[in-house]
């Protein structure tokens, strides 16, 4: 490897990177086909497309769909910073129905950062800019790195 290959993976944008595809490689988070597209410290943008089989009785996405979007995105964010984070709590508040079709895209947002604990917020739109959820996570930190 050269000195190039060498900084690509030992920089802060390497390790974002490694991040973000060691996220994308979640079995749960392949299953529903969620995406991470972009890892930066402290935020992070995740995406899905509503199938058919992702809707409730209403025939509109499933919360569950919608939450599980959400924890990705809360995921990523809380382990930007190369150091483990676990989910202590997440709390939803579903803003709109969403239909068959539509692509969901979170954003989580590092509202506060400490040294065990870490305050998260995250915004769930449609691929119009509409807001469809919004939540709260809160993550428990780990002095272990993520990759």
């Amino acid at each position: 490897m050269n000195y190039t290959g060498a900084y690509v993976l030992c920089s802060r944008e390497g390790i974002l990177e490694r991040i973000r595809e060691k996220i994308n490689r979640d079995p749960y988070a392949n299953l529903l086909g969620i995406e991470v597209l972009e890892v930066k410290e402290g935020y992070s943008r995740a995406s899905v497309t509503v199938k058919g089989e992702m809707v409730n009785f209403h025939g509109m996405a499933h919360g569950g769909l919608i939450a599980s979007l959400a924890d990705v995105a809360f995921a990523a964010a809380s382990n930007s910073h190369n150091k483990k984070a676990l989910a202590l709590n997440l709390n939803i508040s579903y803003r709109r129905p969403v239909k068959v079709g539509e692509t969901l895209v979170a954003e989580a947002f590092e509202e506060s950062l400490g040294d065990t604990t870490a305050l998260y917020r995250i915004v769930v739109k449609n691929f119009k800019g509409v807001l469809v959820a919004v939540c709260q996570g809160l993550a428990y930190r780990i002095d272990e790195p993520v990759t």
